[in-house]
Formats: structure tokens, C-alpha cells, sequence
């Protein structure tokens, strides 16, 4: 942690605190939000939510400046790897970057898995490589195995990149129709479905051990994004609330309150904590998941792209309570990955 009037701060520890000066950018400023995540172009009617700035409990975040963030990383790649959490993170960059930079000459690429953006006189690309497992899915025979071992065809994308930020979770609880694969392969045997957990903690030591492996690092810096928590379950912020009752994180327009995990810690975080903690090249957790919690307030809920009047109107099966608006939630963390990028 950096230093601060001489005291070690804790980053993830603080409280949310109302502050005009929010949002950094606006939506119609920035060249890259998704429909998915552009609450205020797709009729959100509430703006309190943009208004919060996160307080670490001793020390105070530098303000996020793009041209500084253009001028360090000159000549460089940065690039998030994962779901579409990453993808939420990395075009809240952009905007953030953008809107302090705006005459600077850009270019973007957009493609599957990879997608680029950048800064053109800075020589700065800030990209994103979509693998919400991380490690490599391959069709066989026309099924998709989700490879536990096996990374080497992502890896060849990320080798030279000079800053990564990694991100999965979600994807590996998926069931039925959302679930990202057919087969799953360990050890040489093939599996229609394991615990969860276990898969997740073998795809990610071997993803650890191609860190270990390949990464240099005296000039590449490894960031691993925590669990980015989601508000399908009311009780977490409401006593006596039952799914039944209320609409997951429809309606929500301010955060909870309080310094304590309100809800059940993901698990998935107990399994994070412990690959990185055995890894031999330092991996620096951004550990986004106790301050997301508390923003139940943050989620594209009916705001999500064009639903149809229908959808709008049934937010029990519709809100997206999982992605994050923007302007919103994930600036906060790109303003914590600023403050240990630079200071």
C-alpha cells in the first residue's frame, strides 16, 4: 500500500461519501460505453448514483488524471483479461481517460476475443481480451471442453503486455443455457460437471503457473481483480425482504450503509486469495468485492440496451443485477487501480 502521512492506507476499507464533483465524465462524452452499460442514454431516470466517491478510512485517493495516465504509461500496452466485468472496467477507462485527454487522436479496434483502444501520440493501448474462464476453451467434436490445464492459446495474447489486469468468477457458476461449456476436461478424463469451486481453484493455479512461468517481471506489473459482487437478494440490504416481495436491485437508487459485508462472502473469494497468495510473481489483488457490495445502487437493472416495454416492465426477470453503469461503480476501481499503478 502507498504511503500517506506517514500511515499505511487500506484502500478497500472506507465508506461512500456524496460528492458533487462526480461523475468524472459523462455518457455522451465517451466513444466506447456499450448499450449494456449506458444506464443514462437508455432512460434511467435517477442520477444520485453517479454521486459517490469512495473514501479509503485513513488517507484520500489522488484525483484521477488522464494525461498523467497517458504520460507514465507512454509506449505501453495495458490489458484486462476475463468476462465482462473486465469489459466493464476497461471501457470506464477509456471514458475516464477521454474525457481528461479529449484531443488526443484515438483509433479502436473492436473484435472477439480481442478488442483495442488507442491513444495514439501517447503510443498508450489499452485493450481487452475476452476469456471468462481464463483458461482455454477448445470445441471437440462439435462440444465445447472448458480445459483446466490448459492455457497456452490464451497466454500467447497476454505475453506482451506491460500491465495485466485479470478478472473471472462469474462464468463458473453458470447453469443450464448460460453455462459456457459442454465437457470439462482435468487430468486427461473428461467430466459433465464437477464442484464448482474445485474447477474453479484448478483453472486458476494453472493459470497462476503460466504467470509464474512466462511473465517478467521487471517490466510487466500483474493485477488480479476481486469478485465483483451482484444484487439479485434483497435481504442483504433489507430485513424481512424476500425475493418475492421486492425486485433484486431494481428501484435501488443510493447504497447501503456500513463497513461490513452485508450478504454472504462469495466463496469464490476464499479460492482467489489462495492461488495468489502462493504465487511466486507479485499480483497485486484490487480487492473491489466489500465496496461494490455496498452499491446495490449501481446495476443497469431495466436500463440495460433496448428491452422491450415488456421486459421494462417484468424487472423480476430482467434487471441486470451483475454489470455495473456507466459513468459509474467501475471508476472507482479504476481510480484504485491509478493509486497503485503510480503511487
Amino acid at each position: 500500500m502507498f504511503q500517506t502521512n506517514q500511515s499505511t492506507c487500506a484502500l478497500f476499507a472506507g465508506t461512500w461519501v456524496r460528492d458533487e464533483n462526480y461523475p468524472l465524465y459523462q455518457y455522451s462524452s465517451c466513444p466506447i460505453i456499450d448499450a449494456e452499460f449506458n444506464c443514462q442514454a437508455f432512460g434511467r431516470p435517477d442520477s444520485d448514483y453517479l454521486k459517490y466517491r469512495w473514501q479509503p478510512l485513513n488517507c484520500q485517493l489522488p484525483r484521477f488524471d488522464g494525461a498523467v495516465f497517458l504520460s507514465k504509461m507512454r509506449g505501453r500496452t495495458i490489458m484486462f483479461v476475463g468476462d465482462s466485468l473486465g469489459r466493464n472496467q476497461w471501457e470506464s477507462l477509456i471514458c475516464m481517460i477521454s474525457t481528461s485527454a479529449p484531443s488526443t487522436q484515438t483509433q479502436m479496434n473492436r473484435g472477439d476475443p480481442l478488442s483495442s483502444f488507442k491513444f495514439l501520440e501517447y503510443g498508450v493501448t489499452i485493450s481487452f481480451y475476452r476469456a471468462p474462464y481464463l483458461v482455454d476453451i477448445d470445441v471437440v467434436q462439435g462440444r465445447r471442453v472448458l480445459k483446466l490445464e490448459d492455457i497456452a492459446g490464451n497466454g500467447n495474447a497476454w505475453r506482451m503486455a506491460d500491465v495485466l489486469l485479470f478478472n473471472t468468477g462469474h462464468w463458473w457458476s453458470h447453469k443450464g443455457s448460460l453455462q459456457g461449456w459442454d465437457l470439462i476436461e482435468l487430468g486427461g478424463r473428461y467430466y459433465q460437471d464437477m464442484d464448482r469451486l474445485v474447477a474453479l481453484e484448478k483453472g486458476l493455479r494453472t493459470w497462476a503457473n503460466w504467470i509464474d512461468d512466462n511473465v517478467d517481471t521487471s517490466r510487466t506489473r500483474v493485477f488480479f481483480q476481486s469478485i465483483s459482487p451482484t444484487h439479485y437478494d434483497p435481504s442483504e440490504w433489507s430485513a424481512g425482504a424476500t425475493v418475492a416481495t421486492t425486485k433484486n436491485c431494481y428501484g435501488e437508487t443510493s447504497p447501503m450503509t456500513g463497513t461490513t459485508y452485508p450478504g454472504i462472502y462469495p466463496d469464490q473469494m476464499r479460492v482467489v486469495d489462495e492461488v495468489i497468495r502462493e504465487m511466486h510473481v507479485p499480483t497485486y489483488l484490487l480487492d473491489i468485492t466489500m465496496l461494490s457490495e455496498l452499491r446495490k445502487d449501481g446495476h443497469p437493472s431495466i436500463y440495460s440496451g433496448d428491452l422491450s416495454p415488456s421486459q421494462r416492465a417484468n424487472p423480476d426477470r430482467s434487471a441486470d443485477c451483475s454489470h455495473w453503469c456507466l459513468p459509474g461503480l467501475p471508476d472507482t476501481w479504476n481510480e484504485l487501480f491509478y493509486t497503485v499503478l503510480f503511487y
